[in-house]
């Protein structure tokens, strides 16, 4: 129909200047197509690289913001926690000053926001796992998190004391796996969340959960009358999440060498105890 109309409009015209004029309207409209398309979907966007941000003198960081103890709000509002001093001490080290525009992430961003160039890195409970390595950078291991059971029956002690009891697990977790393994006479039941969890040991339905330790330490501070075992059924490393590319290998040395010497000097350590982390 648009053709028709644009014949007839220029019926006079030689075919030339007809095809002319499409191909001027065309190219025009490619254009502005291509422009607000990358106005809207950011693709300009770019993480910035180690001279820049030194230039600028503050670092941007994914963290949580609901996850005591590693990352979490006080009273007042301000962040807390294990992942937020890391990220403070990261910039004295970076770029001279604790300054750093933290940018609260839910857990399903935590990768996204790095791939997607919002932040220079995210220090938000991230598991380094091979399947992750293949599109993001890792940093050594700043803490090690594991898989632990949290109860408030002063019964169990041990996990031969929870054969044949019930364990809340996360569905389709892997925790489920773990557990199946070192307490395979245990009836496992299933759960949506931690508050779902703790519902059931509340109410008998279970005696314990297993869950991550990083989790279930800020569990036993909010909850006083629980308590972690201390067997660790797994260990996984929590690392910050950096971009890929050659351009970034000055940041990822930077941070790499950081945290290296934070473990060595016992900082981690410390800081981890402080937040209450086995």
């Amino acid at each position: 129909m648009y053709l028709i109309m644009i014949s007839k409009r220029y019926n006079g015209c030689s075919r030339w200047k007809v095809i002319t004029r499409l191909h001027l309207v065309l190219s025009a409209t490619i254009f502005w197509i291509f422009c607000f398309s990358i106005v809207g979907t950011g693709l300009t966007a770019s993480a910035a690289q180690m001279p820049e941000i030194q230039q600028r003198g503050y670092l941007t960081v994914a963290v949580k913001d609901n996850l005591r103890p590693l990352g979490f709000r006080d009273a007042s509002g301000n962040l807390q926690g294990l992942e937020i001093d890391l990220a403070q001490r990261l910039a004295v080290d970076l770029v001279g000053t604790e300054a750093v525009k933290f940018k609260p992430v839910a857990n399903r961003d935590r990768l996204s926001v790095v791939l997607d160039k919002k932040v220079d890195f995210a220090i938000a409970r991230v598991t380094a796992t091979e399947s992750r390595s293949r599109i993001v950078s890792f940093s050594v291991p700043y803490y090690l998190d594991s898989t632990v059971l949290v109860t408030k029956d002063a019964s169990v002690q041990q996990l031969s004391d929870l054969a044949k009891q019930k364990i809340a697990v996360l569905n389709n977790s892997s925790t489920i796996a773990k557990v199946r393994y070192y307490v395979p006479n245990a009836e496992l039941v299933g759960v949506n969340s931690y508050d779902e969890a703790r519902e059931r040991i509340e109410n008998s339905a279970a005696v314990a959960f297993a869950a991550d330790a990083s989790v279930l330490s800020g569990w036993v501070q909010q909850y006083p009358q629980y308590r972690l075992l201390a067997i660790k059924l797994s260990t996984e490393p929590l690392s910050v999440v950096m971009p890929k590319g050659l351009q970034y290998d000055e940041l990822r040395r930077n941070v790499n060498k950081a945290i290296a010497h934070y473990l060595a000097e016992g900082w981690l350590k410390q800081r981890s105890e402080y937040w209450g982390l086995p």
